[in-house]
This record gives structure tokens, C-alpha cells and sequence, in this order.
């Protein structure tokens, strides 16, 4: 790709950006939300066309790409949103467009034989052991992911674009998907890799180019820099490691909130007490699925718990439903922002002036009254407030990057005065420049006498940003850590100690 313009209306998204795939690599595309990676990426596609530059492929030159042109020219797009249809089998999944046929007479029908065989072939290189007649609705995220990547191999690609594949997946799927990258790289595939995991990029890639601000930085060897050089390249300065006020003592703090033997009848969390002090961020570690999102949801009344009891300010709250914890000053902002985090066809204003349209309805939000006036007034204040990158608040949310759709969101529950705020997995496909600034706002939350409770599965996030950091297990916590004490070690083995082996500090 050379000297590649895109601009479109009121803003240049790219402005001149040359970026090469050589064979049996992995380039690593780096940059903020908003960089223009993934405009970028949407051009190589064939989704967008540049309004200026070329593209050679095979030594040939094109102008623009269709859709076809790219996938003719064997590129495929692995997206951070998978794209499988849950509703058809692994097979139908990998042929769909291109079924192969075979002749019955004059009647050309599906083979579903050969279908078969050559699913098996392509599972079997991407190391998933599945019938190719399952279901995806059927499998996991990180099995969805490896279907993905078979069906960019039926479609015989060369060159893969993976945008934030790692995001939902366990260190040990991460690890068996780099295992299936290396291969593909020693086949001479050309794969794009796409993520704002530092370590991650280290560890895989052969080459990095960064953006910023829809203009190229530079492209490095991977191996001729260090993490704190690409954090530079990407924001232009230095990135605070630690968002903690040195020598901080919470233990005899005012307790703002409180939960008392939570359990769930699903068995998911079982006896669950913990405190929040004034000023404190209480982290919560542990492996996917032991129980810390599901505690939340529990909190929040998103999801029945069996029992417990809830204590804002030392009153007890009723939490049962999402509307009554929205009263009561309880926020959450969710794992899977895309999926319930805010409406797709709202703007900015209207996402965020929605929750305090709601605090102040009566009858479980059925009755109130919208203002145009304060909509706006609220918009405006979060949007300077959260320093939210957009240039009317009037646009559309699905326009925003990542890093400002989580603003947007957080921006709600202010706007709505939320006492306490939930944070489950908040910087989740977010840039390094962005988390510090997620980072900078719960520090300030918190200094400002909100309560703020974190969940990650991201350990150095948790020790940057928490004062305290309790650890799940099985529905349990199974042991607390001050910041002095926590180490990544002592969270990891305390997450997968056997139980009754681990120790309260």
C-alpha cells in the first residue's frame, strides 16, 4: 500500500500511510483507538476506497479493491467481532459462498463428502478436534476464533488480517493460537496482527508499524525495541505504571459499601462478603469462569442471587433488579460493551443522557419526561468532562473508537450520579494511551468519594490501578492482597491453588 489517503466527510482518517505484508511474517499493526488501523485494514478489504494512493498486490497495481478483488487476491479478515453463523455447521461455515459441487446428471448438487473431508483436513491444521457437522452456535469464543481461521485457509488465503484476536481468549487459547499462527507464518502466509497487548506483539511479531492519528510513525523490527518504545511511537510520551497514592491507608476509611454472604442458586458464587473503603479501588482477580463477572451481575440485579444483602453507605440497598440498583446509585459497565453496553442506534447524547432519564422515572421506567435541553447540557459536560474524541456529541456511537465508546458509557453513569461504578473488564480491546486514561478517571473517581470496583483478567492492570485485590476461585474468595503485598505470582497461585491450601494476607 502506497502513500494512502482516506478521507471522509470533516475528517482524514488516513493521510499518506505506506504499509507492506512480506511473506511468512507477522506484521504487527500498532496504534491508539482511532489511529486509523482498522480504516486501514477495511481498505486492503475491499470495504473501503482510498480516496488517493495504490495498491499492488501480486505486482499488480489497483486504485481501490472490491470485496471480490480482495478475496481474489487471497486476503481474508479475521475480525475482532467473529463473523461465523451460529445457526449452520463448521462446514457450511467454511464453504459458504463456494460450496463444492458434484454433477448428478444434468443437476449439479452440494458434495457434501468432499466438504467433509476437506473440513477435516483444515481442523486439523488449526488444531480444532470437532465434528464438521457441530453447530457453532455450539462452540466457545476461542473455538469460533479457530474456525475463522479454516475458513480463511479454505479460501486458500495469503494474507490474514487478525484484528484483536486475543481479546476474549485464555492465556492458554493465546497460546495455542500463536502456536497456529507460527504455522501459517512457516507455510509463507503474510499475517496482519492487530492488538493492543505489548506483551503479546513481543512475543509474535516480526515487524511493527505505527499509526497515530491516521498518520504513520515508523516500522521497527520487533526485536531492535523495547514495550516503553512502541508506548512512545504510539502516544508521544511516557505512560504512568502505577495510578496509586503512595503509602495510602484505607483499612479505617468510612466503609461506603458493602456486600454480606452473596450466593446464587446456580452455584456460581457461594458466600460472597466483602468492604469498600472511601477513596479505595477493590480489584477482583481470579480465572475466567470462577465467578467474579457473575458476582457482579448478581450485585447489579442483572442476574438472581439466592441470597444476600447489599449496603451502600451503610443502608441496606435493594438490588434486585438493574432499575432498583439504578436508583440506588449502583453503575456497571460491562464486559462486552458492543453487546450491552450501549444502544447501536442512539448517538453520543442520547446514550449518555438515557440512564439519567431513567434514574428520575417512576414505575419502573415507564413514566418521565425527556428534555432536549438537558440531554444536551449532559452530553456536553461528559464529552469535556471524559475528553470523549468526537467531533458533534449529535454522532453516531458506532462512529467512535473503542476507547471512546467506553468513555461514552462511563459518561452515562456519571451524568446519572452513580455512587458506586462496577468495572468488568474496562479496558478490554482498549490502546495503551487510552487505559491510562480509563486509568486516570477511576483514580479520580475514587479521590472524588466513589466507590469503584474493578474486575481483569489483566494482572498488571490490576496491581497499577487497585489499592486492594481480592481473588476469586470456584465462587469463592479464597484471599485477599493489600498493593504492597500483591505480586503477579502470588494472584496466579492464589487463583489455582487446590483448595483449602491457599492463605488469607
Amino acid at each position: 500500500m502506497k502513500n494512502v489517503v482516506k478521507k471522509f466527510p470533516g475528517v482524514t482518517a488516513l493521510s499518506g500511510i505506506t504499509f507492506d505484508i512480506l511473506a511468512g511474517e507477522v506484521h504487527v499493526l500498532l496504534g491508539e483507538n482511532g489511529a486509523g488501523k482498522s480504516t486501514l485494514m477495511k481498505i486492503l478489504s475491499g470495504v473501503h476506497k482510498p480516496t488517493s494512493g495504490t495498491i499492488i498486490l501480486g505486482g499488480k497495481e489497483y486504485a481501490g479493491l472490491t470485496p471480490k478483488d480482495s478475496r481474489d487476491n487471497g486476503i481474508s479478515v479475521i475480525y475482532q467481532e467473529l463473523s461465523v453463523i451460529n445457526e449452520l455447521s463448521i462446514q457450511e461455515n467454511l464453504f459458504v459462498g463456494h460450496l463444492p459441487t458434484k454433477k448428478l446428471g444434468f443437476i449439479s448438487t452440494v458434495d457434501y463428502t468432499q466438504m467433509r473431508e476437506r473440513t477435516k483436513e483444515l481442523l486439523k491444521k488449526v488444531g480444532l478436534n470437532r465434528d464438521p457437522e457441530t453447530f457453532v452456535e455450539s462452540l466457545s469464543i476461542s473455538e469460533k476464533q479457530q474456525v475463522e481461521i479454516a475458513k480463511a485457509l479454505a479460501a486458500d488465503s495469503r494474507i490474514l488480517i487478525m484484528d484483536e484476536p486475543t481479546t476474549s481468549l485464555t492465556s492458554s487459547e493465546v497460546a495455542h493460537l500463536f502456536k497456529v499462527v507460527r504455522q501459517l507464518k512457516s507455510e509463507g502466509k503474510g499475517i496482519v496482527f492487530i492488538s493492543h497487548k505489548l506483551g503479546e506483539i513481543m512475543e509474535i511479531g516480526d515487524r511493527v508499524t505505527v499509526l497515530k492519528d491516521g498518520t504513520y510513525v515508523g516500522t521497527k523490527n520487533v526485536s531492535d525495541v523495547t514495550q516503553d518504545d512502541l508506548v512512545t511511537m504510539m502516544v508521544g510520551r511516557q505512560i504512568s505504571k502505577s495510578y496509586q497514592h503512595e503509602n495510602a491507608d484505607f483499612s479505617k476509611a468510612e466503609v461506603i459499601f458493602e456486600v454480606k454472604n452473596l450466593s446464587r442458586r446456580d452455584g456460581k458464587v457461594r458466600n460472597v462478603s466483602f468492604k469498600l473503603h472511601r477513596g479505595e479501588i477493590l480489584g477482583f482477580s481470579g480465572l475466567v469462569g470462577s465467578g467474579r463477572s457473575e458476582m457482579m451481575n448478581s450485585i447489579f440485579g442483572a442476574e438472581p442471587k439466592a441470597s444476600g444483602e447489599i449496603y451502600i453507605n451503610g443502608q441496606k440497598a435493594d438490588c434486585r433488579k438493574p432499575y432498583r440498583s439504578i436508583k440506588n446509585g449502583l453503575a456497571m459497565v460491562t464486559e462486552n460493551r458492543r453487546e450491552t453496553g450501549f444502544f447501536h442506534n442512539f448517538s453520543i447524547k442520547k446514550n449518555i443522557s438515557i440512564l439519567p432519564f431513567v434514574k428520575q422515572s417512576l414505575c419502573g421506567g415507564t413514566v418521565g419526561l425527556v428534555s432536549k435541553e438537558r440531554e444536551n447540557e449532559w452530553a456536553e459536560e461528559q464529552k469535556q468532562k471524559l475528553n470523549i474524541k468526537c467531533y458533534s456529541t449529535t454522532q453516531g456511537i458506532t462512529e467512535l473508537s473503542g476507547g471512546n465508546q467506553q468513555k461514552v458509557i462511563l459518561g452515562k453513569w456519571l451524568a446519572a450520579d452513580s455512587k458506586i461504578i462496577i468495572f468488568d473488564e474496562p479496558t478490554k480491546g482498549i490502546d495503551v494511551g487510552s487505559k491510562g486514561e480509563i486509568y486516570t478517571l477511576m483514580r479520580k473517581l475514587a479521590d472524588e468519594g466513589k466507590g469503584v470496583l474493578v474486575v481483569s483478567s489483566e494482572l498488571p492492570e490490576l496491581l497499577a490501578v487497585c489499592d486492594t485485590v481480592s481473588v476469586f476461585r470456584e465462587g469463592e474468595i479464597v484471599a485477599t492482597f493489600d498493593r504492597k503485598d500483591a505480586t503477579e505470582e502470588k494472584l496466579v497461585a492464589a487463583s489455582t491453588a487446590e483448595k483449602g491450601k491457599e492463605k488469607k494476607q
